[in-house]
């Protein structure tokens, strides 16, 4: 997406309270989310920045906040400002800020940092003004679940892909005969998912396309889908039917554990397996 200017929404809070502020922005469906931690510790204020491209409805944001920061039991931020960002602007402040973020054998980093261990598997983003880098917890736990376990039977789908860091990640260590595909709703997302995957030497072994999950899809060993359990809750039926040894499930918040505990439970899983990331949560099922 290309335009001259975009929209900043600041919220100041604790260190403690940062998941709280940045689980604002994905409610919000911020296209960017920038949380400036560099020499910060417990005790600190943070400020998190979301972007927007066009300025967001006040009412819709403070409404927002208030919802997120009960659920996470943090009092309500003092400020929240409004302002308007420049594409220079926004860059600079992502390369004076980001850091390689270490997931098991996994680094996410920034084209500019070197990343010296050459055991890691290393995936490179390239920070633009409509995503993240990808180093949100519910990302981080899916990378977790790929590390540890690989990706079952033939293939791996990623539905809601966003920006390809997930069937990048796959791509860096499976092997040639592991059939990736990864696609989004959005068609911004899924062209620097193709970026992404040509800058990391790998955009021959992934598919990346714009649609939705169809009924009649392909099965995968192995399927992902990291959104929110408002998508997710519709479409489990389908995910279910197109995997064909492993469920991935992420995107969803501790609270709401006891609901996506009860929908696979209708559908004859009782006992799946979570992992917690702060507030957020991956269920993980074996069929």
């Amino acid at each position: 997406m290309s335009q001259d200017s975009w929209f900043a929404v600041d919220i100041t809070v604790p260190f403690e309270a940062v998941a709280a502020a940045e689980a604002v922005f994905d409610l919000l469906e911020a296209d960017g989310v920038e949380t400036d931690l560099l020499r910060k510790k417990t005790g600190d204020l943070v400020k998190v920045t979301g972007i927007f491209p066009a300025r967001p409805d006040a009412d819709s944001v403070n409404e927002a906040t208030a919802e997120i920061f009960a659920i996470y039991e943090q009092p309500a931020p003092a400020e929240i400002v409004f302002r308007e960002v420049f594409p220079e602007d926004w860059l600079a402040e992502w390369k004076r800020h980001w850091k390689p973020t270490e997931i098991g054998r996994f680094v996410v980093a920034p084209p500019w940092v070197s990343v010296e261990d050459a055991d890691k598997a290393v995936i490179r983003i390239e920070p633009k003004m409509a995503f993240g880098t990808g180093t949100h917890e519910t990302t981080r736990l899916c990378l977790k679940v790929i590390d540890e376990d690989g990706v079952r039977g033939a293939g791996f789908l990623d539905v809601g892909t966003g920006t390809g860091i997930l069937s990048i990640a796959v791509a860096k260590i499976a092997d040639e005969t592991c059939q990736i595909f990864g696609f989004d709703t959005d068609v911004d997302s899924i062209t620097a998912a193709r970026e992404n995957a040509e800058q990391n030497g790998v955009a021959g072994r992934v598919e990346f396309a714009v649609g939705e999950l169809k009924k009649d899809a392909s099965k995968y060993g192995t399927v992902c889908a990291n959104v929110t359990l408002d998508v997710i809750l519709p479409l489990l039926d389908t995910l279910i039917e197109r995997t064909g040894e492993r469920l991935i499930l992420s995107g969803i918040l501790k609270t709401q554990e006891s609901e996506i505990s009860a929908a696979l439970a209708e559908r004859g899983h009782s006992s799946p397996r979570v992992l917690t990331d702060g507030e957020w949560i991956a269920v993980v099922i074996d069929l």
